[in-house]
């Protein structure tokens, strides 16, 4: 019989299959070459003229962007040292809702330039605490380079400018238009004290067909569903909102109706139709011109509905009904009944509309300022204007931001460089900002951080790159801001997630689990199966 040879080592402690790293050579430089590979690939991505990536997810679903957060996302990546970066990307995203890019292309800067520093002689440790003594240096001369400050939140043209920076890094064709739309949709629904701002108050509604040039802003709720009845619009409407289907309920027990004769029957029948009337008429006394409700219209309550010229409209999600509260301002019922008038909503405006091949119920207040705006997205293809929504959601994103801190720095790579000429010891991580949106121009990197090292040097401090040009120009001059609490969170993430990973010198891996049931695939799909959901 042969003999056991003991393990030796983490061997044994750990179950058969663990793997263990250690030292500067195994974990150390393992982890940074995982990050600086995950930041090449995401770093022609970055800018206004960054290439799109073509990611297909598990479930087989397609993305066509540029932006990190979602490719990120849907890769899944599993490199530990990886997810500690793409955690601070999360971090960004939740925060302030733009600059994940540069969190990721930073913190890869960082390390790169901490492995030449390591394989020099130095310690993990030192370059780590240096980082983090860097980082505080940045953030204490980042606000002396302020240029503006966005006090008027109110006014749409200078709102408009604010936002167009963080739209060109995703739509760099369609930034006029889109900031048109977010800055009208966000000044219209922005509140007496704008640092109450609510996202959520901006709602999206996506229909394929013409091009993004042709899309618009509701001040109100757009639903893609038809109504249910015959009558298809109202005007200076009070609306009740039910949360119950509009039909007849059933009883908890059963109940047994014993019909001696014809006479009985018809009499049974009336009784209920009477009823049915009796309560669509209490509805339509009270001045009630539309009907929502969360369930089916039975086909006896959309008859006297028809009868007394009600509109009726169904929604099944219950984030729907509330939003839509809010905007007409009335009160959800929990059953069928006559509410009081001061229960009751308002709207200007409620018709069923066909956008594209699609229809739509508009509930349109005529106003310059309401609770709840709608903007509607046109485009060719899905995945088109999916990318326009990303790019609407980071402008909305973006001025919420303002609304909380509007300092605003110098764009085009400017604010990166004069940290750069300041910090000495962080000068190759944040050129690389800049180097990466020349690159992605087409434009020479060296000449071009020449140019701008030189301009900086002479005290112009919001020299930018000018994409258009391929020349320096003055980012402010032509309105290229970025945002302060964007750019600040940014460097402290991309710091903290590179000292994190500097400090790691073992990686222990248990054995992964397996086993279980196989995950499903998807459903074949068919064209008819949207359209039939």
């Amino acid at each position: 019989m042969a003999m056991k040879i003991p393990k030796s080592g983490y061997g044994r402690f750990m179950k058969e299959g663990a793997q263990h790293f250690k030292g500067t050579d195994e974990a150390v430089q393992r982890n940074i070459e995982a990050c600086t590979e995950l930041a090449s690939q995401i770093r022609s991505a970055y800018g206004p003229n960054g290439m799109n990536k073509m990611v297909i997810n598990h479930i087989e679903k397609l993305f066509v962007t540029n932006d990190a957060a979602t490719i990120l996302k849907e890769l899944e990546i599993q490199h530990p040292a990886a997810r500690i970066i793409i955690m601070a990307t999360e971090m960004q995203e939740k925060q302030i809702g733009d600059n994940t890019n540069t969190v990721v292309i930073l913190a890869a800067a960082l390390l790169e330039h901490a492995s030449n520093l390591i394989n020099m002689g130095m310690t993990p440790q030192e370059v780590a605490a240096g980082y983090e003594q860097a980082a505080e240096k940045a953030l204490e001369i980042l606000p002396t380079l302020v240029v503006k400050d966005a006090s008027d939140l109110k006014n749409m043209d200078e709102v408009r400018q604010y936002l167009r920076s963080a739209i060109t890094s995703k739509q760099y064709d369609n930034e006029d238009i889109i900031a048109d739309l977010v800055a009208k949709a966000c000044v219209t629904t922005c509140p007496a004290n704008s640092y109450n701002f609510n996202v959520d108050n901006i709602r999206i509604c996506k229909i394929i067909g013409s091009g993004v040039n042709t899309s618009r802003v509701m001040n109100g709720m757009v639903f893609k569903r038809g109504a249910e009845g015959e009558i298809r619009s109202a005007s200076d409407a009070r609306i009740a909102v039910f949360t119950c289907p509009f039909d007849l309920t059933q009883t908890e027990t059963k109940g047994t109706v014993l019909i001696e004769n014809a006479d009985e029957l018809v009499n049974f029948s009336k009784g209920e139709e009477s009823e049915v009337e009796e309560q669509v008429k209490a509805i339509a006394d009270n001045g009630v011109k539309v009907v929502v409700a969360a369930g089916k219209f039975g086909d006896l309550y959309l008859h006297f509905l028809n009868k007394y010229k009600i509109m009726a409209v169904r929604l099944t999600s219950k984030f729907d009904l509330r939003r839509l509260c809010r905007t007409v301002g009335a009160q959800p019922q929990a059953r069928i009944c006559a509410p009081a008038v001061n229960l009751l909503g308002h709207c200007d405006s409620v018709a069923v509309q066909e956008i594209g091949d699609e229809n739509v119920v508009v509930f349109d207040k005529n106003s310059e300022t309401g609770k709840v705006a709608t903007i509607i997205i046109r485009g060719s293809s899905q995945s088109r204007i999916d990318d326009v929504e990303r790019a609407v959601d980071d402008a909305v994103n973006t001025y919420k931001a303002l609304c909380k801190d509007g300092k605003l720095l110098a764009g085009a790579g400017a604010v990166e460089i004069e940290l750069a000429k300041e910090i000495e010891s962080l000068l190759t991580p944040f050129e690389t900002l800049p180097k990466a949106i020349a690159e992605n121009a087409g434009m020479p990197t060296t000449e071009t951080l020449t140019k701008l090292y030189a301009e900086h040097v002479a005290g112009h401090k919001n020299a930018g790159i000018d994409i258009w040009k391929r020349e320096v120009m003055d980012a402010v001059a032509h309105n290229i801001f970025d945002l302060y609490a964007g750019k600040r969170l940014a460097i402290k993430l991309a710091t903290d997630a590179a000292a994190t990973i500097l400090k790691v010198d073992q990686i222990i891996m248990a054995k992964q689990a397996t086993g279980g049931p196989k995950p499903r695939g998807p459903k074949q799909q068919d064209e008819d199966d949207e359209g039939m959901a």
